[in-house]
C-alpha cells in the first residue's frame, strides 16, 4: 500500500508484541502456574498445564526462547512433583518423557515458524521492490497540478496488483495522468499493467497527442501481449493445452482514463476507455464527469472506434480532480451495498488531495466489513496556480 503514514502500526502495538515482552509473560505463566501447585499442596496438581506453555509459546516466540522455557519447565515440574511426593518410579518418569516431547515439538514448530516468517519477510521485500519498478511514485506536483496517490491491495500479503497510475508531460506542456485497471489478477496481470506503464511512458516522450493517444497505447498493449503469448506457448509447447479463442494473455484487456490538464489549469480534457468516471470537487459540490461517448478498453481496439472521443470541462482554481479505479466503488458493506463514493466525497470538500485519499482510505475500510475484494488505486489532482 503506498501512502503517507497508511498501514503504520502504533508505536505501543510494537512495544507489547516485541520478543522481551512474551518471553517475559510466557516466563510468568509458567511462574504462576508453579506457584499455584506448590501452594495448593499434594491437593491441587497442575504439572501437567505447565507443558502447554512450551506449546503455546512456540506461536509468538523464536526456537531458542522455546527451549529456554521447555528447559524451565522440566524443572518446574521436578520440583512441584518433589513437593507433592510425587516423584515415584512408575507415573514421574511417564511424566518427564511426556514434557520432553513437547518441550522438542515445540522447538521445532518455532523453527518452522520462524523460517516461514523469513521467508514471507523476503516475498514483501521482493513485492516492495516490484512495485518500486513497476508503480513508479508520482511527483508531488506537476505543472499546475498538486498529486496524491494511493495504492490499495485487496491481498494484505501482497503489494501490487493489476491496478496502475503513471504521469508525465502532455504534447501540449501540460500535466497528463493514466489510471488503469488490468481485468485480472495475479501475476499475469502485474506483468500486463508493466506493459501498458511502459507504453504510457513511450507515449509521454513522443508527445502524443491525447486523440491518439488511446490507440497508440491499444496497439502497442496489444503487439506486447501477443509476443508475451509467443514466449508462454514456446517455453511450454506440450504441457500448456490449446483451446480456441482462449488465452492467458490475448483475453486481457485495461479499462483506463487518461486526464490531460492545460499547462495554465484553465481547462482538462479526458479520454475515457471504459473506465469508472473521474469525480471534480468543485467548492461544496461533486460532479461525476461521465464520457459523452463511452470508449471501449484498452487491448479491444480491433472492436473500438478509430477515432477517441475526448471530452472538455473547465478547471477552476482550488479544484480537486480524484481518479480511481472501480475497486473503491465495488466494495461492499456488510449488507451487500455497494460503496458510494461520490456522496461519501462531499463530507470532505474542504480537504487537500492527500486528505481526501487518507479519508476515503480509512472510510472504505470501515465501510467494507469483509475487506477489500478488489485492489484500488486512487490519484487525486488539485489545480493551484
Amino acid at each position: 500500500m503506498e501512502s503517507s503514514g497508511a498501514g503504520r502500526q502504533p508505536v505501543g502495538g510494537r512495544a507489547f508484541r516485541s520478543p522481551p515482552i512474551r518471553l517475559a509473560l510466557a516466563l510468568a505463566a509458567l511462574a504462576l502456574l508453579l506457584g499455584v501447585d506448590l501452594a495448593g499442596g499434594r491437593s491441587i496438581r497442575i504439572g501437567g498445564l505447565m507443558v502447554a506453555v512450551p506449546a503455546l509459546s512456540a506461536v509468538f516466540l523464536g526456537p531458542i526462547a522455546v527451549l529456554v522455557l521447555a528447559t524451565l519447565t522440566l524443572g518446574a515440574i521436578t520440583w512441584a512433583a518433589a513437593d507433592n511426593g510425587a516423584l515415584d518410579p512408575t507415573n514421574f518418569p511417564v511424566v518427564m518423557v511426556t514434557a520432553v516431547l513437547v518441550g522438542v515439538a515445540s522447538v521445532l514448530a518455532a523453527r518452522t515458524r520462524q523460517r516461514r516468517e523469513h521467508q514471507l519477510a523476503q516475498a514483501r521485500k521482493v513485492a516492495e521492490v516490484s512495485q518500486r519498478a513497476v508503480l513508479r511514485p508520482l511527483p508531488d506536483r506537476l505543472g499546475p497540478v498538486t498529486i496524491s496517490s494511493m495504492y490499495l491491495a485487496a491481498d494484505e500479503e501482497a503489494a501490487i496488483g493489476g491496478d496502475l497510475y503513471a504521469a508525465g508531460v502532455s504534447d501540449r506542456g501540460g500535466t497528463r495522468v493514466l489510471v488503469g485497471d488490468v481485468q485480472g489478477k495475479g501475476l499475469a496481470a502485474v506483468e500486463v499493467a508493466g506493459l501498458l506503464l511502459s507504453a504510457f511512458r513511450r507515449s509521454v516522450r513522443a508527445r502524443v497527442s491525447l486523440p491518439a493517444l488511446p490507440g497508440f497505447l491499444d496497439r502497442g498493449l496489444r503487439a506486447d501481449l501477443i509476443d508475451l503469448e509467443d514466449d508462454a506457448d514456446l517455453c511450454a509447447p506440450d504441457t500448456r493445452p490449446h483451446v480456441p479463442g482462449e488465452s492467458d494473455y490475448l483475453e486481457r484487456f485495461v479499462t483506463a482514463v487518461v486526464v490531460d490538464i492545460a499547462a495554465d489549469g484553465s481547462g482538462v480534457r479526458i479520454a475515457n476507455c471504459g473506465h469508472p468516471p473521474p469525480l471534480l470537487i468543485r467548492s461544496d459540490t461533486v460532479h461525476q464527469l461521465f464520457p459523452e461517448l463511452p470508449d471501449l478498453p484498452l487491448g479491444l481496439g480491433d472492436l473500438a472506434r478509430p477515432d477517441q472521443h475526448i471530452d472538455t470541462h473547465d478547471l477552476a482554481l482550488g479544484d480537486i480532480l480524484l481518479l480511481y479505479t472501480d475497486g473503491v466503488i465495488e466494495a461492499r458493506d456488510a449488507g451487500g451495498a455497494f460503496y458510494p463514493l461520490a456522496d461519501r466525497l462531499a463530507d470532505w470538500t474542504r480537504d487537500t488531495p492527500e486528505a481526501l485519499l487518507e479519508d476515503i482510505r480509512a472510510d472504505l475500510l470501515r465501510y467494507s466489513a469483509s475487506g477489500l475484494g478488489d485492489d484500488i488505486a486512487m490519484v487525486a489532482l488539485q489545480r493551484v496556480t
